[in-house]
């Protein structure tokens, strides 16, 4: 069986096309053939080693979606053929991993296999974010940075179907059109205007309830400034780099503003919600509420390539790896 292998950290280069053998499926797992792999800017952060890395060789990648080929011992819930995707440990990038029964979610047939891969992680982040961090009604300002990235194209979409207006951020005006075309009212380009200043003319000073911010250091601070009073910060990705350290009396000072850092696998850890979670997801797109894009589709050989695009910012949308 191929899977991609890192034996170090570093540039995408590290990332290798290997043959290996892959043990039959424990207790508790099943062998799922991938149909589609997901490529997630967290799979960037393990090859660099922004987060700890596991040891060496490892395989990247928490999200794909296929059919199970094999059951192992124990397993009821699944049984051969099942079409399913899932959000787990990593080893995605491979033709067929195990994955535990955990993790795994049954996939309606509405749904491909591609767009189950591409939405799986996205999706069920902008639930949590929209759903639990913060729950947006009718009425709410949100203000979702990279709002033609991934996560961001759900949010603006999910924002827009819950009442919310959607105000994003863009690096040009290509970006700033798919933003619109996914629900975002206003459309700011960062590379040409402050932010936090327009945020304030386009609210009339009245700011928003939330900020979406997935990247980090460089948008840390401005985004305090675009919240009113008792306004939420969410800051659940690092693309910039990791925001750095604070004084926290600065979110007094700035009108008793909450900060939070959630992270999606602590919302998966109970099995129960997320079968909620993913039932939501599934309803918003069979709604209509969230249109997911056919996404961009490369061979698994090709992953440092993909890794390379992604990282240069060069990317729109979801790509997916095909074994």
């Amino acid at each position: 069986m191929r899977a991609i292998r890192i034996h170090r950290t570093g540039a995408p280069d590290v990332m290798r096309l290997e043959d290996i053998e892959l043990p039959p499926p424990g207790p508790g797992e099943a062998r799922v053939r991938h149909r589609a792999i997901a490529v997630n800017y967290l799979d960037v952060y393990y090859r660099t080693g922004f987060y700890p890395p596991p040891p060496f060789p490892f395989t990247p990648g928490n999200e794909g979606a296929g059919d199970i080929v094999a059951v192992g011992k124990g397993v009821k819930a699944f049984k051969l053929g099942d079409r399913v995707a899932y959000v787990s440990t990593l080893g995605s990038y491979a033709a067929e991993r195990n994955v535990p029964i955990k993790h795994l979610v049954k996939l309606p047939k509405s749904i491909g296999y591609d767009i189950a891969a591409a939405i799986m992680m996205k999706g069920l982040t902008a639930q949590f974010l929209l759903r639990q961090t913060y729950k947006v009604k009718k009425g709410d300002v949100i203000l979702v940075h990279a709002a033609a990235g991934g996560v961001g194209q759900v949010l603006c979409q999910w924002g827009k179907a819950l009442g919310a207006t959607v105000i994003g951020t863009a690096g040009s005006e290509d970006k700033a059109k798919i933003a619109r075309k996914c629900g975002a009212k206003h459309v700011i380009l960062y590379r040409d205007e402050d932010f936090a200043v327009r945020v304030a003319e386009i609210t009339k000073g009245e700011k928003c309830d939330v900020v979406y911010d997935g990247v980090g250091r460089a948008t840390f601070h401005a985004s305090l400034d675009c919240l009113k009073p008792f306004g939420m910060l969410v800051s659940f990705g690092s693309a910039s780099g990791a925001v750095e350290a604070f004084n926290l009396a600065l979110l007094a000072q700035k009108g008793s503003l909450f900060v939070t850092r959630p992270t999606l696998f602590t919302f998966l850890a109970d099995r129960e919600r997320l079968e909620r979670m993913a039932r939501e997801l599934f309803a918003a797109i069979a709604s209509g509420a969230v249109k997911v894009a056919t996404p961009s589709s490369k061979p698994l050989s090709e992953a440092a390539s993909v890794h390379a695009a992604l990282e240069a910012r060069q990317t729109v949308g979801a790509t997916v790896l095909t074994p």
